[in-house]
C-alpha cells in the first residue's frame, strides 16, 4: 500500500513538473516583433492635447495676477502656433517614412534640413520672446523665479528623454539603428 502511494506520489509529482515546464517554455518565448510594432506613437490629437497640457501648467505655474492676465493670449497664442507647426513637421517625416523611401537623405541634404529647422526655430523663438516681453516686465520676482525653473525643468525632462532615447536607438558603435527620427533635433 505504502509503494502503490509512494509511486503514485511520485508520478503526479513529475507529469505537474512536466506540465508546469512544458506551459513555462510556451509562456516565456517572447514573440518576434519590430519595435515600431509594439511601441506607443502618439497620435495628432494626443500631441495637441500635450502642448496644450503643457502652455495651460505654464500658465497655472505663473499665478498671474488680473493685470498680468490680459497679456497672456499672444504668448498662449505664439506657444500653441510653435506647437503645431512641431506637429506637422512630425507628420511630414512619417510621411516620407510611410511612402518606404530606400535610401535616407544625403549628409548635404540633412545639413540643409537641419540649417532651415534652425531658421525657423530661431524666428519662432523670436516671436515667443517679442510676445512674452510685455508679460515678462510685469512678472514680480517669485513668478520669475518660478518660470525659469519650470523652463529650465521642461529642458531637463527633454534632454533626459533623448538621452534615454539615444542609448536605445544606438548600436554598438553608436550608429543609429533606425532609418530616420521624428524629432526635429535629429536632421543631422
Amino acid at each position: 500500500m505504502k509503494k502503490s502511494i509512494l509511486t503514485l506520489t511520485a508520478i503526479a509529482i513529475l507529469a505537474g513538473s512536466a506540465a508546469t515546464y512544458a506551459v513555462a517554455q510556451q509562456s516565456s518565448e517572447p514573440v518576434k516583433q519590430k519595435e515600431s510594432d509594439y511601441r506607443w506613437q502618439p497620435s495628432p490629437s494626443d500631441l495637441a492635447a500635450f502642448a496644450n497640457a503643457r502652455v495651460a501648467a505654464l500658465h497655472a505655474g505663473l499665478a498671474l495676477t488680473p493685470e498680468q492676465e490680459q497679456l497672456w493670449p499672444p504668448v498662449e497664442s505664439v506657444l500653441k502656433d510653435m506647437a503645431q507647426k512641431r506637429e506637422a513637421r512630425m507628420a511630414e517625416r512619417r510621411a516620407e517614412r510611410a511612402k518606404g523611401d530606400a535610401l535616407r537623405p544625403d549628409i548635404m541634404e540633412r545639413l540643409r534640413r537641419g540649417a532651415d529647422f534652425m531658421t525657423q526655430a530661431g524666428a519662432d523663438m523670436k516671436r515667443l520672446a517679442d510676445a512674452a516681453q510685455p508679460l515678462y516686465d510685469k512678472l514680480d520676482d517669485t513668478q520669475k523665479g518660478r518660470l525659469e525653473d519650470m523652463i529650465r525643468g521642461s529642458m531637463r525632462d527633454r534632454r533626459e528623454w533623448m538621452m534615454h532615447r539615444g542609448m536605445r536607438d544606438r548600436g554598438p558603435r553608436g550608429r543609429d539603428r533606425r532609418r530616420d527620427s521624428d524629432d526635429e533635433g535629429d536632421e543631422l
